[in-house]
């Protein structure tokens, strides 16, 4: 699943590709914003934490990549 995340104050946004579920993603910012770190970790392992008091927004997005080509 792919995650935007939106930083305050800067012009681009964190883009990863996670094997969490939606509603993971979901409850892990809910603990952010609670007053926690928004801490996610990608399909390779890397580990991104961005504090929540500079979290802009997070988008999510399919679950499921889409097939592409004929045997789709």
């Amino acid at each position: 699943m792919e995650v935007r995340i939106g930083v305050q104050n800067v012009s681009r946004e964190i883009v990863i590709e996670t094997d969490m579920t939606a509603d993971a993603v979901a409850e892990a910012v809910a603990g952010a914003m609670a007053g926690a770190t928004l801490d996610l970790t990608d399909d390779k392992g890397r580990r991104v934490v961005v504090p929540s008091g500079a979290v802009g927004y997070v988008e999510t997005g399919e679950e499921s990549k889409r097939r592409v080509g004929f045997g789709a």
